[in-house]
């Protein structure tokens, strides 16, 4: 649910005051880095029409729910609360604007192993990525692993672009639960 939530973890400076989705204890914090230029509703508004794409009451709810979020949110927490304002609002439709957000580069559709989609607006700055493999929180992760390669011989005819770094482990809420599965050591795994 988006609100006057902040988050309050002293790890995370910068944060306090942000608008947060509820996606059941998936919440991600990108703190300072939120793009400023992300477009506007009335910006995306007017991209759509450029493009021909259909402006309905429906998808200016869901550019107005995205502006200023500093979470992945899943479409299913999007929807939740653009319904809160459109009733008639279905998850066909927030699902489809937010794929076409994605095809437009305004936010990037995330895979990562958590059972469903998460929407990025992150796009301007390369990072990586945070998994909590209890809750599914997800935050990003500013590091530079310029030194990861694929060694010669194993890109199987793959002409490699970037690496995008995704750590998987448990966050500080779920090892302070004591949830038993929680190790000493994340796994690592790098998506090509």
């Amino acid at each position: 649910m988006v609100g006057d939530a902040s988050w309050d973890d002293p790890g995370h400076p910068g944060v306090a005051g942000k608008r947060l989705i509820d996606n059941d204890c998936q919440e991600t914090i990108i703190g300072d880095i939120v793009r400023d230029d992300m477009r506007s509703p009335e910006e995306l508004t007017r991209l759509f029409r450029a493009r021909g794409r259909k402006v309905t009451a429906q998808r200016q709810c869901i550019f107005r729910v995205l502006q200023g979020d500093v979470t992945h949110p899943t479409a299913e927490a999007v929807y939740a609360v653009a319904r809160a304002e459109v009733e008639t609002i279905s998850l066909k439709t927030v699902y489809q604007t937010l794929n076409e957000l994605a095809a437009l580069g305004e936010i990037a559709a995330l895979d990562l192993g958590t059972g469903t989609t998460r929407f990025d607006p992150n796009v301007e700055r390369l990072h990586h990525h945070l998994v909590c493999r209890s809750c599914g929180k997800v935050r990003d992760l500013h590091v530079d692993f310029t030194g990861v390669n694929v060694p010669p011989g194993s890109d199987e005819g793959f002409e490699v672009g970037q690496a995008e770094v995704v750590f998987r482990g448990w966050c500080r809420q779920c090892r302070s639960s004591a949830r038993p599965d929680a190790p000493s050591l994340p796994e690592v795994t790098v998506v090509r």
